[in-house]
């Protein structure tokens, strides 16, 4: 489709209150679903965030790879199993989920990042102490699952002061030696938080909060975090979404100024939601 050069400043004089609001600050992106297997969404993604940083934001990318360790734990005979929406994870899970996204994941998104133009540098939770965790408490047991308890944002914010964008592949480091699986959403809002960041997006397969899961005309456009356990008790927030939900509730508490929850399934979700008018998907303030 064609657009006049008319229609074309319009979108730029739309976006500027935006670029000036965000110049300079930080924004964290949670990276998942399909948007990271289709590969015009991919593409688009990487072009998204290049393009945040060409205008002066500060972009972290914190990533999953959910069907890519399936694939891999298929190879080797493994079944994956989930347990509340969560990996379950014995010791030879976890190798191949480190294996896979610190290794594997992580440095295509970098070299994705650094065809599009951008200046990437890829990381996990155990390098210079960036995620520690401890093991998650849970019934039934979840393996090698962990909660973070501290965050060292040193090294995500040198690369940053020096133009790079980092890509964090969400493992950490225990005091016990052990390595642990993290929650991509988890860590994303943690680490946001720590960052004080001005923004966190989750990239999703749904277009945000339904108030009928059946009906994308029925999407709650914002959320105020007070109004979470009332549409918890109505049933409106449930499934798979109360952990992502949790996860901006928690973020915001810690100090995030907007947490949004985005359709990754949309081509540049990330910018209609950074500098449109009208957004995209569901805004926790």
């Amino acid at each position: 489709m064609k657009i006049s050069n008319t229609e074309r400043s319009d979108v730029l004089i739309q976006a500027l209150p935006y670029i000036q609001k965000y110049g300079g600050k930080t924004v964290v992106i949670k990276y998942g679903g399909n948007a990271m297997v289709d590969e015009q969404l991919k593409a688009a993604v990487m072009k998204d965030i290049v393009l945040l940083t060409l205008v002066g934001i500060h972009v972290v990318l914190v990533h999953g790879g959910g069907p890519e360790i399936d694939e891999m734990l298929q190879k080797n005979g493994k079944q994956s199993r989930y347990i509340n929406g969560l990996r379950y994870t014995d010791a030879e899970t976890m190798e191949i989920v480190q294996m896979v996204l610190a290794g594997k994941v992580n440095k295509q998104l970098v070299q994705l990042l650094q065809n599009s133009g951008g200046n990437a540098v890829g990381a996990c939770g155990l390098d210079a102490g960036l995620l520690v965790a401890q093991k998650l408490q849970t019934e039934p047991d979840l393996g090698l699952v962990g909660e973070i308890v501290r965050v060292n944002t040193t090294l995500i914010t040198d690369a940053l002061r020096v133009g790079y964008i980092p890509v964090v592949a969400t493992i950490a480091g225990g005091e016990d030696n052990e390595v642990y699986n993290i929650n991509a959403d988890t860590a994303a809002a943690r680490l946001a938080a720590e960052l004080g960041a001005e923004k966190l997006i989750l990239m999703t397969d749904t277009p945000g909060l339904l108030r009928d899961k059946n009906d994308e005309s029925t999407l709650i456009h914002e959320v105020n975090i007070s109004e979470v356990p009332a549409l918890k008790n109505q049933g409106i927030i449930s499934g798979g979404m109360i952990p992502k939900i949790d996860c901006c509730v928690e973020g915001i508490r810690r100090g995030i100024k907007r947490a949004n929850i985005i359709d990754g399934r949309i081509p540049h979700a990330i910018l209609i939601e950074m500098f449109s008018d009208e957004g995209v998907g569901t805004m926790f303030i």
